[in-house]
């Protein structure tokens, strides 16, 4: 599923048009990131928490030269899904 069809299934679900969907798509993602940039976390529960993580410096080997590298630190965004969401995927039958 792509963003686009996202938002016609929450205009579909919700019974709101399609322009409406998008914008309340698009807050929710915002209010998400702007959460994140100030180094806060989301938990929706039942669904997961994003949050954000330091990943430390570290070195690292270039496999084609062979040459050492350093990787400098980075904040990273995460998600964990909660445990009604991975409940509900479990039940998916390959």
């Amino acid at each position: 599923m792509n963003k686009s069809q996202l938002i016609s299934t929450i205009a579909e679900g919700a019974g709101l048009p399609v322009n409406k969907a998008e914008k309340a798509l698009a807050a929710t993602l915002n209010c998400i990131v702007e959460t994140l940039t100030q180094g806060g976390s989301v938990s929706l529960i039942g669904f997961g928490n994003f949050g954000v993580k330091t990943r430390a410096a570290r070195k690292v080997r270039n496999p084609k030269t062979g040459e050492e590298m350093i990787i400098e630190k980075a904040v990273v965004p995460f998600f964990k899904a909660g445990k009604g969401l991975k409940e509900q995927v479990d039940t998916i039958k390959e």
